[in-house]
């Protein structure tokens, strides 16, 4: 039943707002401080404006679009986020297999729910590696080893993280992990028995790639530095993606400092409010980077004629990130898929409409 109720993204949060704890759904989907900067980019993604075009033969449609060396079934993958089993008991993986499916990067957070070589496996390696700076450091320099021996090609290094963003709704609920459960948090979980006896009795969601799967989130990575990023290029033999980069001097310094690719992203909202949406940052990004040089994208999609409208503004690439989370809350792995399909269907119809038949919109004249 559940799964059969989504017809869009708004539809899963809804569902997903029922079904979960208050404290794992604030987590989910709140956002810095007031929330002004999340619903901003919201807001500027609505005002984008398409050119629909008539008498166009658009019966033959592909979302194929090429991200790096290979070609993915569909113009979005999946954004590293943390502890995703939170949404139910094995989301990570329901995540890898859809990337194997679809050919699409599935981004493997730091602090992940499920061991990053789990995961990459399940993934046909079709996984990139997301890693924080925390503290000196050191331990992540441990985890890009651990990474590319696991087989991963692709690091995305994010940035916009220096310190943790303050998110006034996970303070109420007194989200922290591991979990600290109280009498508020008690009540909490026996109000959503539903979600309690399929993920508390399981086990608590832990942070895998860390001993004891343990890790303090809130850790000051403040710094790092340019100094790290070029030891971090040495070190690291395969593709590095830079995410979090909403100034297009940072932009054009870190593609010149050896970067294959540059993510532009607020985190989605997450970490400053009064930060630029991304989408009015991707246009001066791409003014600086020039043509050629990659462009990926996350931050406020919340459906496939987003995606379209991003591509169509200069990005190569989009990732999706929290209404994946809301559909599997919202009906397990089936929920995810359909929500998928949705998405798929969305994007096709909106090319469709501008007279389109790929999502390699780049150069081409489709803004109104």
């Amino acid at each position: 039943m559940s799964a059969s109720a989504i017809h869009s993204a708004e539809d899963a949060r809804r569902l997903a707002r029922r079904r979960l704890p208050w404290m794992v759904f604030d987590y989910m989907d709140g956002a810095a401080g007031e929330e002004h900067g999340a619903a901003l980019n919201r807001r500027a993604l609505q005002d984008i404006r398409l050119r629909t075009r008539v008498l166009v033969n658009v019966s033959q449609r592909s979302l194929s679009l090429p991200v790096f060396e290979h070609d993915a079934r569909v113009p979005f993958g999946i954004s590293p986020m943390g502890m995703c089993n939170l949404a139910a008991p094995g989301a990570d993986l329901m995540l890898a297999r859809l990337a194997a499916e679809f050919k699409v990067p599935h981004g493997v957070s730091t602090v992940a729910s499920t061991a990053l070589e789990k995961i990459i496996e399940v993934a046909d390696g079709h996984a990139w590696f997301q890693l924080y700076f925390s503290g000196d450091g050191s331990t992540a320099l441990g985890l890009v080893d651990r990474a590319e021996a696991a087989g991963y090609r692709t690091l995305v290094l994010t940035l916009d993280v220096p310190e943790v963003g303050r998110r006034p709704r996970e303070l109420r609920h007194g989200f922290k992990m591991p979990f600290k459960i109280g009498p508020r948090q008690f009540v909490d979980f026996a109000l959503h028995p539903r979600w309690s006896l399929t993920s508390l009795f399981k086990g608590k969601p832990q942070m895998a790639n860390f001993p004891g799967g343990e890790f303090d989130r809130t850790e000051s990575r403040a710094l790092a530095d340019w100094d790290y990023l070029d030891r971090l290029r040495e070190r690291w033999h395969g593709k590095l993606v830079v995410k979090g980069v909403l100034d297009a001097g940072d932009a054009l310094r870190l593609k010149q400092a050896g970067v294959d690719a540059i993510q532009v992203s607020s985190h989605g909202g997450r970490q400053l409010d009064a930060a630029i949406p991304p989408v009015l940052a991707l246009e001066l990004i791409r003014q600086a980077v020039g043509d050629d040089f990659p462009l990926f994208y996350d931050s406020g999609l919340r459906s496939g004629e987003d995606v379209i409208k991003v591509l169509a503004s200069g990005a190569d690439f989009t990732f999706l990130g929290r209404i994946l989370l809301y559909a599997i809350a919202a009906g397990g792995e089936a929920g995810l898929r359909t929500l998928w399909d949705v998405l798929m269907e969305e994007a096709s119809l909106t090319l469709a409409q501008i007279g389109k038949t790929g999502p390699d919109l780049r150069g081409q004249d489709v803004l109104g």
